[in-house]
């Protein structure tokens, strides 16, 4: 058996709406990047988002992510929450108001439907706000049978728009 580790990559969305979320997204890829078991490989520019489904909140940050990890899909996941509780998010609202929130998207090798994770996330093929950022990076990518950019251009996309247009924006400081 051999002890070298397999790395695969996995996409992630992030976003949120309370205290900075900018900066809390940037602390996140920077934390998640500064692990051993993780390396984040590109980054979508960053994109300020109308809310969807519970709209009397105020508008989003969103961002995307690939990232390359030895980590199992699970794991992964209880790593992004782990960050999230660490930046004091809270989960008392279905698609309610938040500071920071860290979804995998897709995994590498991996389609589940049963558990606490499903691969690819279940609704990320209807989601503008998750498709025009992870299409940045990846608008091959494969989700159920079709490329990102295909499910894009049948997405709805109004009023999403560049907050920063710098695929780098996480990595500055503060």
């Amino acid at each position: 058996m051999s002890s070298e580790a397999i790395w695969r990559q996995a996409t992630l969305g992030l976003g949120g709406n309370l205290g900075d979320p900018r900066r809390s997204m940037a602390e996140a890829l920077r934390q998640l990047d500064a692990r051993a078991d993780c390396a984040v490989l590109a980054v979508s520019r960053l994109y300020r988002t109308p809310p969807w489904g519970k709209t009397d909140q105020a508008w989003f940050y969103n961002a995307c992510a690939k990232v390359e990890t030895t980590l199992e899909p699970e794991a992964l996941l209880d790593a992004g929450l782990d960050i999230e509780r660490s930046m004091k998010r809270v989960r008392d609202e279905r698609w309610g108001p938040r500071t920071l929130d860290i979804d995998v998207l897709t995994f590498e090798g991996v389609s589940q439907a049963a558990g606490r994770l499903e691969l690819p996330h279940p609704r990320m093929t209807e989601r503008g706000f998750v498709l025009m950022p992870l299409a940045d990076f990846a608008p091959d990518l494969m989700v159920c049978g079709r490329p990102v950019g295909a499910w894009l251009e049948e997405a709805d996309v109004a009023g999403i728009e560049v907050a920063d247009g710098d695929g780098n924006w996480w990595r500055a400081e503060g």
